[in-house]
């Protein structure tokens, strides 16, 4: 189910496809944070392919609403967290609660460009496994840096308007 009105912008099946044939099509467990969720599209996608755990946030209660529908229409609302607020407050009762993510999708309103400042405060309180695996879906015109902090960009792909930046989590100390 799509949320009702304009207020957010679905990501295309055709994208959706490419992005979990870049970061792989099956994965072996873990917990997946799904932040400016949506309609949760990717978070539900990721446990179809077989994360445990996925935390879903997202500030409009439209989206809160169709995120518990799909949830249940799929009979996996038991797999699931929803945390109806914005993406700062998210992450910090995240923190909080010592939570930590193997794989990250960032799908915010085109126009919001500080998906570095979510990376830098992600890696400031620890929410982010190593190795983990973040997707930022943006604005083809938009390029995010080769790394932010720990974070390295792998793969960088154009799908019409739209573009995928799939960056990789390494906090291992070089010696």
């Amino acid at each position: 189910m799509a949320v009702p009105g304009n207020e957010t912008r679905p990501t295309s099946d055709k994208v959706k496809e490419a992005l979990f044939s870049m970061i792989g099509p099956y994965f072996a467990g873990g917990e997946a944070l799904d932040l400016f969720a949506g309609t949760g599209a990717l978070g539900i996608e990721a446990i179809s392919r077989g994360i445990e755990r996925v935390v879903f946030v997202d500030v409009n209660k439209r989206s809160i609403e169709t995120i518990r529908h799909n949830l249940q229409m799929c009979g996996i609302d038991d797999v699931a967290e929803i945390y109806r607020c914005d993406a700062s407050q998210g992450l910090r009762a995240l923190a909080k609660r010592g939570r930590k993510f193997d794989l990250i999708f960032l799908d915010p309103p085109y126009r919001m460009k500080e998906m570095s400042d979510i990376l830098e405060f992600m890696e400031l309180k620890a929410i982010v496994k190593h190795l983990a695996t973040v997707v930022i879906e943006h604005e083809a015109t938009y390029h995010y840096p080769e790394t932010i902090g720990k974070f390295s960009l792998r793969r960088r792909s154009n799908y019409g308007l739209t573009a995928l930046s799939v960056y990789k989590y390494n906090d291992e100390r070089e010696e």
